[in-house]
């Protein structure tokens, strides 16, 4: 092969490897992944044996599982993997129903409450402090603002 032809090749086969290399200092966005039912603790705690099918689904929500082999139980199972981290928590709890189609029992990684919760009414005020500014930070002007320099206006151009 003539040396006209060959360094051609030899820059090509060197770009186009260099397409698949990444740097490690470049990391890909990952997002937070969830998946399935959330429960709360409040949404258990609404359950009572004796419910019918109908009254558990409006307060726990449709089932993720609902195996014809096992008509008696529904499944609610939670999954959430942290995009920055790749932890991943996960939650399963099933709902036992009688012949009747009654709520008989309940277990799962969620508690189910006590009778002293059940009876007891509760009343949860939120109270949320914004913090205060004294009186010489709110009487002091903001500062003028500043003109966006050439990267910022470029990026904006650019729809960035």
């Amino acid at each position: 092969m003539s040396p006209s032809r060959l360094l051609p090749t030899a820059v090509f086969c060197l770009v186009l490897g260099a397409c698949s290399y990444k740097p490690t200092f470049i990391n890909e966005y990952k997002i937070d992944v969830q998946q399935g039912n959330v429960l709360s603790q409040d949404m258990v705690s609404q359950l009572k044996p004796g419910q019918t099918r109908e009254q558990v689904r409006f307060i726990l929500g449709t089932p993720l599982i609902n195996d014809i082999f096992h008509q008696q139980r529904w499944d609610y199972v939670y999954r959430y993997e942290n995009g920055k981290t790749g932890q991943v928590e996960s939650r399963k709890f099933s709902v036992y129903f009688n012949k009747e189609g009654r709520l008989e029992r309940v277990g799962g990684d969620v508690d189910v409450a006590t009778v002293a919760e059940l009876t007891v009414p509760q009343s949860a005020p939120r109270l949320v402090d914004l913090g205060t500014l004294s009186q010489e930070a709110a009487d002091k002007p903001l500062p003028p603002r500043t003109e966006p320099g050439f990267f910022s206006r470029f990026m904006d151009w650019m729809g960035l």
